[in-house]
């Protein structure tokens, strides 16, 4: 594997062959996305830490929800935007332009979500993932409450807080070992 076709700048091959089961979801991966995200390859050296990944992420991100599917890709860009990570900005701004249909969205959540013509409920929710990842140890009461107001419900404002922290912390390891996303994210939903 060449430094180009590596995931991420460090050199950390994926296991070959690939277990199975770990096959057969990088099968489905292609059959679904036409193919195999880079941040799956990243961890594709140890599955136990691929699988810990991606059941974290498939439960907040595909798991039952107050939120939809959109709002937790468009909480997963505000985090990525704060956090200037490339991966995530390129991979979920092609999320948001294809589950909303609208690819002016994608990218004006990528540059300045406040651009975007949201809801109250959509606005709170951004601000309140954005002000986590700012400044995480600033949220209080009024902040909850902002979000409860806005008609979110205590386990929604627990969904919201977990999408964001999942990201905050994708964020640091894609941009710490310098992950690329797939090519093919950038022509996504255009």
């Amino acid at each position: 594997m060449t430094k180009n076709d590596r995931p991420t700048a460090l050199d950390i091959p994926m296991l070959d062959p690939l277990p199975q089961d770990t096959q057969r979801y990088f099968d489905i991966c292609v059959e679904k996305l036409g193919m195999v995200p880079n941040v799956l390859k990243a961890y594709a050296f140890d599955v136990a830490k691929l699988d810990a990944f991606t059941a974290l992420y498939n439960d907040l991100m595909l798991g039952a929800s107050g939120l939809s599917k959109l709002e937790r890709e468009m909480i997963a860009v505000v985090v990525s935007s704060v956090n200037k990570c490339f991966y995530c900005l390129v991979a979920h701004g092609a999320a948001v332009r294809q589950l909303s249909g609208n690819p002016a969205l994608g990218e004006m959540m990528v540059m300045n979500w406040r651009v975007a013509d949201l809801d109250a409920r959509q606005s709170a929710m951004l601000a309140f993932a954005e002000k986590m990842t700012i400044a995480s140890y600033t949220i209080q009461e009024p902040d909850r409450q902002a979000l409860r107001d806005a008609g979110f419900s205590d386990r929604d404002i627990w969904d919201i807080a977990n999408v964001a922290g999942f990201y905050n912390m994708s964020n640091r390891v894609a941009s710490a070992t310098d992950m690329r996303p797939n090519e093919e994210y950038h022509a996504l939903a255009r």
